[in-house]
């Protein structure tokens, strides 16, 4: 009687590496492994580049912030084009001349007076949040200074480790620098930039691809077109109104709300927020004036101004932009804060063409088959 030992079944990828003498041994032969070996390389794909995201998420947000300036520079060449029949590169030059030689109005005359308000405002802020307090201490609430103070520095820790987030190691001053750099080359030539992306696209796609990118530049220069307007109409709004009654710190509390105008919802409410305690430190019939006046510019600005440059074209539901700002704000601070909005816009129109594209593709395959 003859003992046999165990059993042995080869494996079957080595006998599939034997069946494909010029296949390498870690050749899958079974189709079904080759299949899921091949999901299983795309899911480790995808969360590698999530994770790269994640990693580099402030620089793609700088780069972003770039093109969003270099279509607000794109937007004014253009604008420029329908008057002056130069070149590109000339127009761009005269659009860059005009913000700088703004900004160094800004600095120079009107520094100095909204400078001497800004030195006064933070006293009567806290003047006014000292009577608030103890109005509402008169009123049964119990309200000490420490719980104040601790939630004061808890806010200003909070916000200080969200705002290094933006700027990184560089700084603040730094992304800003850098968003204006790379947003002047955005602006110079941008079709370059254009086909080196259209280059990574697949050549059946490509069509697409332009299609969409036009649409969604062509919504962002509205969204800005009604941004800038809506801060410039305003911020003098605000400050004309606020001057005739003789409000204290008309033109600080109307450059602030023309600056905060680009932040939709959240920027008018700190704005308000503002301009009415400065309100209230001059009486209480100053007080309801400027709410009166703010009501009225957020008003204008709202239902007149921006749906007649911006709103129709890119319609985004109000609770939907609020939500993107918190989010956005809290994972990148003040930079993400005010970038929510066009990226809601762009990643919104992305979609739109998206499915546009998909239904004129289900309408044509019918045509072909019958043909």
């Amino acid at each position: 009687m003859s003992e046999k030992g165990p059993s042995y079944e080869p494996d079957r990828t080595i006998a599939a590496a034997q069946d494909h003498p010029g296949k390498s041994p870690a050749y899958i032969g079974d189709p079904r492994l080759r299949f899921e070996a091949g999901r299983a390389l795309v899911w480790g794909l995808v969360i590698g580049l999530i994770a790269l995201a994640v990693h580099i998420s402030q620089s793609l947000l700088v780069i972003f912030g770039a093109m969003v300036f270099g279509c607000m520079v794109d937007g004014g060449a253009r604008l420029l084009g329908k008057f002056l029949p130069i070149a590109r590169s000339w127009r761009v030059a005269i659009v860059l001349l005009l913000a700088t030689a703004f900004l160094l109005w800004l600095g120079y005359f009107a520094g100095s007076q909204i400078s001497q308000q800004a030195a006064q405002f933070p006293a009567i802020i806290n003047e006014q949040l000292g009577k608030l307090i103890a109005y509402m201490r008169d009123q049964g609430f119990a309200i000490h200074t420490e719980n104040i103070e601790n939630f004061a520095s808890s806010m200003a820790s909070g916000v200080g480790t969200v705002t290094k987030a933006i700027g990184g190691i560089f700084g603040g001053l730094t992304t800003v620098l850098l968003i204006v750099i790379i947003g002047i080359y955005f602006a110079i030539d941008p079709r370059i930039y254009e086909r080196g992306v259209a280059w990574m696209v697949p050549s059946h796609r490509r069509a697409a691809f332009y299609d969409t990118l036009s649409y969604q530049a062509y919504t962002l220069r509205r969204l800005l077109a009604g941004r800038l307007v809506g801060m410039v109409a305003e911020g003098i709004f605000t400050w004309a109104l606020l001057a005739v009654y003789g409000v204290p710190m008309a033109a600080l509390l109307g450059l602030l709300t023309g600056l905060l105008a680009f932040i939709p919802n959240i920027g008018a409410i700190i704005s308000g927020v503002l301009m009415v305690l400065v309100g209230f430190s001059g009486g209480v019939d100053m007080g309801l004036y400027t709410i009166f006046v703010y009501f009225l510019v957020q008003n204008f600005d709202g239902y007149i101004l921006v749906p007649m440059i911006a709103k129709k074209t890119v319609d985004l539901a109000p609770g939907l932009v609020l939500s993107a700002q918190l989010i956005f704000g809290v994972l990148f601070g003040i930079l993400g804060l005010a970038l929510a909005d066009p990226m809601l816009a762009m990643i919104k129109v992305a979609l739109e063409r998206r499915s546009a594209q998909l239904d004129a593709e289900g309408e044509s395959e019918p045509q072909e088959a019958t043909a």
